[in-house]
C-alpha cells in the first residue's frame, strides 16, 4: 500500500507542484501508526526526494526563475526552521491528539482557500512586479511547512501567481525549487532529531521514484485545473478526517482521565 501510495503522490507532483506534505502527512497519520512529528518529517523527506527527481526537468527547460526564488527563500527558511522547532516542542509537551487536530485543520484551511483562489479572477501581474514582497509572504508558509509539511505547492504558487509575471509552466518549475529547498531544511531537521519512520520511507520512496518519472513525462499533457482540483477537494476530506479523528481521541482521552481519578479517589 505505501509503495503506491508513494507513486500517486509524486507524480501528483511532479504534474501539478502540488501534494507532496500536504497529501502525504494525512494519509500516513490516517493510514498508519505513525506520529504526527514522525509523520510530519517522514514526508517532509520524500518530498525532498520526489521534487530532487521532478525538479531537473524544469531545470532543463529553464522554466525557473532564480529572483523569484531568492525572495521566496528569504522568508521561507526561516519560517520552516521555527515551524520545525515548533512541532518538535509540541509533540514533547502537548499530547499526540492536538497536533492531529492542528496538522488536520492546517491542511483543510489550506486547501479551501487554494480551492477559492482558483475560481477566482488572476490578478494583473503584468502591470506591476510585486516579486520583492515575496518574503514576507513566504515566511508563515514556511512556518507552515515546517509544523505540517504541507503549503508550499499550494499557497508558493499562489503567490507566484499573483505577485510574479512569471508563466504558468514557471509557476510551477519555481515553486518546486522553493519546496525543495524548505523539505532539505525541515526533512533534514526532523531526521537529525528522529523524527521519521525509515522503513516507511524507504517504501514511499520506492513508489516515488517511479511516481516522479511518470509524473515529469506526462508534465505539460495533461491539464492541470482538473488535476488541482480533484486533489484539493481529497486534501479538504483528509484535513476534516484527520481533526475529527484527533478530536474524538482527546475526548477519549479525557474520560479515560477522568475514570482514573475517580477510580484513585474511591480508593481512597
Amino acid at each position: 500500500m505505501e509503495i503506491a501510495l508513494g507513486f500517486v503522490i509524486a507524480m501528483a507532483i511532479a504534474l501539478t507542484g502540488v501534494g507532496a506534505g500536504s497529501l502525504t502527512t494525512p494519509l500516513l497519520l490516517l493510514l498508519t501508526t505513525v506520529s504526527p512529528a514522525k509523520g510530519v518529517g517522514t514526508a517532509l523527506a520524500f518530498g525532498f526526494l520526489v521534487k530532487s527527481i521532478s525538479t531537473p526537468v524544469y531545470l532543463a527547460k529553464r522554466q525557473i526563475d532564480y529572483r523569484v526564488l531568492g525572495f521566496l527563500l528569504a522568508g521561507g527558511l526561516p519560517g520552516v526552521i521555527g515551524g520545525s522547532l515548533l512541532l518538535d516542542h509540541l509533540q514533547k509537551g502537548a499530547g499526540q491528539t492536538i497536533l492531529h487536530v492542528a496538522i488536520g485543520i492546517i491542511i483543510a484551511a489550506t486547501a479551501i482557500f487554494h480551492l477559492w483562489r482558483m475560481f477566482q479572477p488572476r490578478p494583473d501581474s503584468s502591470i506591476r512586479d510585486r516579486a520583492k514582497y515575496l518574503p514576507f509572504f513566504s515566511l508563515p508558509i514556511g512556518l507552515e511547512v515546517g509544523f505540517s509539511s504541507a503549503g508550499a505547492g499550494a499557497l508558493g504558487s499562489l503567490l507566484l501567481l499573483g505577485m510574479t509575471r512569471l508563466t504558468a509552466a514557471e509557476v510551477v518549475g519555481t515553486d518546486l525549487c522553493f519546496g525543495l529547498a524548505l523539505s532539505f531544511v525541515g526533512g533534514g531537521f526532523q531526521l537529525s532529531v528522529g523524527n521519521y519512520d525509515p522503513h516507511l520511507l524507504l517504501l514511499l520512496a520506492i513508489g516515488g521514484v517511479a511516481g516522479a518519472v511518470v509524473g515529469s513525462m506526462l508534465a505539460g499533457r495533461v491539464a492541470q485545473r482538473p488535476l488541482r482540483v480533484g486533489l484539493l477537494i481529497m486534501l479538504i476530506l483528509l484535513g476534516c478526517v484527520l481533526s475529527l479523528r484527533g478530536y474524538q481521541d482527546s475526548q477519549s482521552h479525557s474520560l479515560a482521565a477522568e475514570r482514573s481519578a475517580l477510580v484513585r479517589t474511591v480508593a481512597r
